[in-house]
């Protein structure tokens, strides 16, 4: 017990904690932390209503009675790491490494003779370890993975957790330390699970100098529990905890199991929490500090048991604690974590596993039964997608017990391909939406999972409240409406913001000057584009909770076309005049990261003349990830295949605030300036889009106008900048009465002003959606700054699920008028806001209007 933990909580405070405990009352931090002082007879309360909280889990879960471990294999990948933890062992040096002739990393064959052997003795797990991004600090790791052709240590990992599985069987349970949303994107399809302890939320053990963590840059409590939230954004059962004893107070302690239970609520990805005692070793910083006590251990459990409840399932290393299992049972634990007949304790080396007959009699005698799970939990492995990836279900179902998602302890262990699917399209479900949706309309108003598939709606209630508090404004709106008409780049951000809240006569002022701005920047005339949408498939698994058009592959209105479909499709389209074809479909999770290529090029084979503008940025990393290949090579290898501009979707609002609550799994903000600068570099230009009026505020689109500025400064590459407002009627995120319905009038006039205005001059144009709109809403819009009509898209699906009523085709004719309403001429424009050709100009009038004939529905 360290010097904070001394003193003990007064008699009266330990008595009512422990009554709460009992009669299942929800604990608070203060509360925990005197649990977790808990001795003698108050222990054993404690334990007794921490064991009765598990059992009855264990009676819901369906395995009434069990205690699980995984039979695994450790594969220790590298030891070297940018860290410095002062009480690590696993972490070595070069020197040490090749004096004791070893390899930087562990070759393949060694990481399959490991694997192999483990097979043999009916091992389902390999737990690959290694240190943090060792190539950050050592040269020698990253000369040995530029020689053998890896770009970084995560290329490796995934690399050798493929060979695993196609020569071995045996599942990779990945522990790569601390990741990005794009490296779990990266490693998903090749790991059923993944894990990093938490280790502790307190700050000042890392960021105070001799603080077991200090130098060590990613032990920050910040960023381990960025990478728990990306872990859950992205669906992956992954596996975490705390480590005991490393000079933390109890209330710290019972700080960072409330830090992880928020998390487990959110996003119903944390598959186990392993409840790690310290154990100090020689040749260490910390050799002087005392292990953590069993009792400090057992009372963590317990304590953890309650605050996390009866669905958790609690991991305590059985090497740890001198065979007192019993006592580990009892306090509410489930599972004793990964147990190797054939490899040590990497990690713990001075402490052997106990032998798996020896758990079971000791798991037995305190009336539990042993049974044998595969790295990923009975939970996960029965919910299938979106948490497995269809790559890795035959390797999990030939090792999982089909009734109980626990492994199936005769199943052979081999083997097998991993491979993208091989009927990549193939034309299924409800391939006429497209036209569909204007008529029959969508099958139902939710998925069947609406539930569970975006996370705990009640945790996202109180995330987004915060952000949805409208600010005071203090800025005078007069003195702001005179620098805008002066000169718009002078524009402080309390002056753009007060005008962005600006309303009645001082919103008429601003979107006068707006419309000002707009005549003389590009002129009176109203561009617009003859152009199909195309979105491919409506199948994904992403989770976005603004999205109504996502369907899982066997919802009634899911779909996904083939590619003579798509080629048909954009043929049809060119001989009605078109000269660009809209692509963007679903993250559907059959589809291989070189689908996108074939999309594009089936395209141009078909019609060489037409304009591929195609894949948002979500869409691209979807890709890169899939092939392996980073995003300037897979976009690199877009272009070559056809690929001509992106629509710069996917961005909604550029701020993590608003983006965490509207989207679970989608990418944060700086992959999505990644990926579009990363674009723009290659000379493959984009739009910029925002879409509003759900939990955002004026101050998130300041700062949203603020970065696509500072990237068009930068790369010049953006065409315009689309205004997408939110359409509420069936977007889950409104259903589950979290967002607004939708931006008002004012609303949608302010963003299209204040568009024009900070973005000028580096976006000339800014586009109204007829779509979201409609006819009157898009005049307006054009009276208030914006300059296009963006396309006739003769069939549009994403905003008619969402609910909106204004349906899915605009002739030019129609586009025309909307022009004629504001008083202004039309005019068509190519994707680039060029001149389009006489002969497109002749067959799109020729034409006009008859698109429902000229466009039949394609049967296969």
């Amino acid at each position: 017990m360290t010097d904070h933990q001394a003193a003990r909580p007064t008699g009266n405070a330990m008595r009512r904690a422990l009554k709460r405990a009992r009669d299942g009352v929800a604990l608070d931090v203060t509360e925990a932390a005197v649990l977790l002082r808990a001795r003698g007879e108050d222990l054993e309360d404690l334990v007794t209503s921490a064991g009765r909280v598990r059992d009855a889990g264990l009676e819901a879960a369906g395995r009434p009675g069990v205690i699980t471990y995984s039979k695994s294999v450790f594969i220790p990948l590298t030891r070297l790491c940018r860290d410095k933890c002062h009480y690590c062992t696993f972490v070595t040096v070069p020197g040490k490494l090749r004096r004791d002739g070893h390899g930087m990393f562990m070759s393949p064959d060694e990481v399959l003779d490991i694997a192999r052997r483990g097979a043999e003795m009916g091992c389902k797990e390999a737990l690959i370890t290694l240190g943090d991004k060792p190539e950050d600090r050592w040269p020698e790791a990253r000369e040995w993975l530029d020689a053998h052709g890896y770009d970084d240590t995560l290329a490796y990992v995934r690399a050798m957790a493929i060979r695993v599985l196609e020569e071995t069987g045996l599942l990779p349970h990945l522990n790569p330390g601390v990741m990005s949303w794009t490296d779990f994107q990266r490693l998903k399809p090749v790991a059923p699970s993944m894990g990093m302890m938490l280790e502790t939320t307190a700050t000042r053990l890392w960021s105070e100098p001799g603080g077991p963590h200090h130098g060590s840059p990613d032990k920050e409590p910040a960023v381990r529990l960025r990478v728990l939230e990306d872990a859950g954004r992205s669906s992956v059962p992954f596996t975490s905890g705390l480590l005991l004893g490393i000079g933390e107070t109890v209330e710290e302690r019972a700080e960072s199991l409330f830090a992880l239970r928020r998390v487990a609520r959110a996003y119903h990805s944390i598959q186990e929490l392993i409840i790690q005692n310290f154990r100090a070793k020689p040749d260490t910083a910390m050799r002087g500090m005392p292990d953590a006590e069993l009792d400090d251990l057992v009372a963590t459990v317990a304590v953890a048991r309650l605050i996390m409840g009866p669905s958790a399932c609690l991991q305590a290393p059985p090497n740890l604690v001198d065979s007192e299992y019993e006592r580990l049972i009892a306090a509410g634990i489930d599972d004793w974590g990964g147990v190797s007949p054939i490899t040590i304790d990497h990690v713990n080396p001075e402490r052997p596993w106990p032998r798996i007959e020896e758990l079971a009699e000791r798991s037995a005698a305190a009336g539990f039964e042993l049974r044998e799970r595969l790295c990923v939990y009975p939970e996960f492995v029965q919910r299938g997608e979106p948490w497995l990836d269809p790559r890795l279900l035959p390797h999990v179902r030939a090792l999982a017990d089909a009734e109980t998602g626990l492994a199936n302890p005769d199943a052979p262990v081999r083997g097998l391909p991993w491979q993208e699917p091989d009927e990549a399209f193939t034309a299924a479900g409800r391939t006429d939406l497209h036209r569909t949706i204007d008529t029959t309309g969508r099958t139902h108003d939710r998925r069947d999972d609406f539930d569970e598939v975006y996370g705990d709606w009640e945790a996202l209630r109180e995330a987004a409240a915060p952000g949805m508090v409208p600010e005071r404004i203090d800025t005078d709106v007069r003195e702001a409406l005179a620098v805008a008409a002066d000169d718009p780049t002078k524009l402080s951000d309390a002056q753009a913001l007060a005008l962005l809240h600006a309303d009645g006569p001082a919103l008429d002022a601003l979107t006068r000057i707006a419309d000002d701005v707009r005549r003389a920047a590009v002129g009176d005339d109203v561009t617009y584009i003859v152009t199909r949408n195309i979105n491919f498939t409506n199948v994904c698994y992403t989770g976005c909770r603004f999205c109504a058009f996502a369907q899982r592959r066997t919802d009634a209105d899911a779909y996904t076309l083939s590619l003579d479909q798509v080629a048909d499709r954009a043929e049809q389209a060119w001989d009605v005049g078109a000269v660009e074809v809209c692509m963007q479909g679903g993250i559907h999770p059959d589809l291989p990261g070189t689908a996108y290529f074939d999309i594009a090029r089936a395209v141009k084979e078909r019609v060489p003349g037409m304009h591929v503008h195609a894949f948002s940025p979500m869409e691209v990393v979807n890709g890169a990830t899939r092939t392996g290949l980073s995003i300037r090579e897979w976009l690199t290898a877009a272009k070559e295949a056809g690929l001509d501009s992106m629509p710069g979707t996917a961005a909604e609002i550029l701020d993590d605030e608003v983006r965490w609550v509207l989207t679970k799994g989608k990418l944060p903000t700086a992959t999505w300036i990644e990926v579009i600068t990363t674009a723009h570099e290659l000379g493959i230009r984009s739009s910029s889009t925002m879409m509003y009026g759900h939990v955002d505020q004026p101050r998130h689109w300041l700062g949203h106008f603020r970065t696509l500025a500072r990237i068009q400064q930068e790369t010049g590459g953006f065409t315009e900048f689309v205004t997408l407002p939110f359409i509420h009627t069936n977007a889950p995120v409104y259903l589950a009465g979290i967002a607004r319905p939708g931006p008002t009038a004012r609303d949608n006039r302010a963003v299209i002003a204040m568009a024009r205005l900070l973005l000028h001059p580096h976006i000339p144009n800014i586009q109204t959606s007829w779509v979201k709109l409609g006819t009157e809403g898009a005049a307006e819009m054009l009276r208030s700054g914006a300059n296009d009509l963006g396309g006739t898209l003769m069939e549009e699906t994403i905003s008619r699920m969402a609910g909106s009523s204004y349906g899915s085709y605009r002739s030019i004719r129609d586009l025309v008028a909307i022009a004629d309403a504001a008083g202004r001429p039309a005019k068509p424009r190519t994707t680039l806001y060029g001149e389009v050709p006489e002969e497109r100009r002749r067959t799109a009038t020729a034409s006009d209007g008859h698109l429902p004939e000229l466009l039949p529905l394609v049967q296969e």
